[in-house]
């Protein structure tokens, strides 16, 4: 890899790890409508850490309340039903789905689920299920001719049953093209959470993963086409970016809805269909030897 691809990867990590049209997709047709190698699932999972840190800087006041009073619930017994006590334990739960199901499928992830034409149909199934998540959330907010408006939910009324199907929204990103913010806001919009708190624990969800996920994958970094280097020059573009990405989005999806992503999955997942089709791309274009 050269430092201009690493460069490149950076800023796609940085750009679409927060939106929902899936990070990962994107680091692998970046890659393979360049006609590049394959970065591989280290490189993505690394270069995540970068953008994850924007996270815990972005949030550092949520994160810190939340850590400190967690900790603290252990032995003084009146913080245990402290909102931000709860939301630490809610971290955790919902974090245990990716960790196991990553873990039973770590070879498929390497592997077969970065066929292109996999990502293709996840680009436009979940592109889909966004699409309906956020008319019935619009639906809601907006009430209409025979609709009172319905009060949506927030993270005060998160419990471990949504905790753990946001955690098993969250696995299903392990397949590139589902998008982790868009399954899990998606999921979240569904349970009828409002935009910004499904977002909001999305991201906090987030965390316990993807520090997982790439301290485990630091081993193989230099294994393959990807040096140390480049992999850490990635991670500070995608961190730097990635900060200012989490920003506008927050504030987007105040006032906005998601089907501006909902069409792009959709159109990317068709054009990725057609190439395959007519043999433009061929399905394991640009994959990695190792």
């Amino acid at each position: 890899m050269s430092w201009f691809e690493s460069l490149i990867l950076g800023l796609v990590q940085g750009l679409t790890e927060f939106l929902p049209i899936s990070s990962s997709a994107h680091l692998r047709l970046t890659a393979a409508f360049a006609g590049w190698e394959d970065p591989g699932a280290a490189f993505t999972a690394i270069t995540q850490i970068g953008t994850e840190a924007a996270v815990l800087i972005y949030f550092r006041k949520d994160i810190a309340k939340i850590v400190s009073t967690w900790f603290r619930s252990l032995y003084t017994k009146s913080l245990r039903g402290d909102q931000d006590a709860k939301m630490g334990w809610l971290v955790i739960v919902g974090s245990i789905p990716i960790g196991v199901l990553g873990l039973l499928f770590k070879d498929q992830i390497e592997g077969p689920f970065r066929d292109l034409r996999l990502t293709a149909t996840t680009l436009i199934v979940m592109g889909v299920v966004l699409g309906f998540a956020d008319r019935l959330a619009a639906r809601d907010e907006e009430g209409g001719r025979h609709r009172a408006v319905r009060e949506r939910k927030t993270l005060r009324e998160l419990g471990v049953r949504d905790g753990l199907i946001f955690g098993l929204c969250q696995a299903m990103a392990l397949v590139p093209g589902v998008s982790r913010s868009g399954a899990t806001i998606s999921g979240g919009l569904l349970m009828g959470f409002t935009r910004e708190a499904a977002a909001r624990y999305s991201f906090l969800l987030a965390i316990p993963a993807v520090l997982a996920s790439g301290g485990l994958e630091l081993k193989h970094i230099g294994e393959g086409p990807v040096s140390w280097g480049q992999t850490i020059f990635a991670t500070v573009i995608a961190f730097a970016v990635g900060y200012a990405v989490i920003a506008w989005f927050m504030k987007f999806i105040t006032t906005k809805s998601f089907m501006p992503f909902v069409i792009y999955r959709i159109l990317l997942g068709i054009l990725l269909f057609v190439l395959v089709g007519m043999g433009v791309l061929s399905p394991h274009a640009a994959e990695s030897a190792g």
